[in-house]
């Protein structure tokens, strides 16, 4: 296996969530502003994106109703945005196949080989190992 994870940020998949996926799912995002899944919340709003809080006490964040968990989103869901430690990621992956997601973006620093090979092989794009931001710079 290519363990450089370029194959985990291919443009096209990247390009697939960026420009056509408008509602994200944001897990692990809270009503704190310092963290980095509300700037990142921020931002995808900003780009025009819906965004659903994810998180087990279901905040209403930047506006938004959170929910408890991504099977009690009661509308369809393009991308599932994972703020979770590498450990802890991997699920959200397998139940973002599960309600079916067009895609899944591990952000910065979070990483699970194995279940990237799983939701690939299910035929839904995944990205990991950066952030919405840093695409967007790169695109200029």
């Amino acid at each position: 296996m290519d363990r450089s994870g370029a194959h985990w940020q291919e443009h096209a998949a990247v390009d697939l969530m960026l420009d056509d996926c408008q509602t994200w799912a944001v897990v692990g995002l809270s009503g704190d502003p310092s963290r980095t899944a509300y700037e990142i919340a921020a931002l995808l709003q900003r780009r025009g994106k819906r965004i659903v809080p994810v998180h087990p006490s279901a905040p209403t964040v930047l506006g938004e109703q959170g929910y408890a968990t991504l099977a009690d989103i009661p509308f369809p869901v393009d991308v599932v945005d994972v703020f979770r430690r590498s450990e802890a990621a991997g699920e959200f992956a397998d139940q973002a196949v599960a309600v079916g997601a067009r895609g899944v973006w591990f952000q910065l620093g979070v990483v699970d080989e194995d279940a990237f090979e799983r939701t690939t092989a299910a035929g839904v794009p995944m990205v990991m190992d950066t952030c919405p931001a840093i695409e967007w710079r790169r695109r200029g």
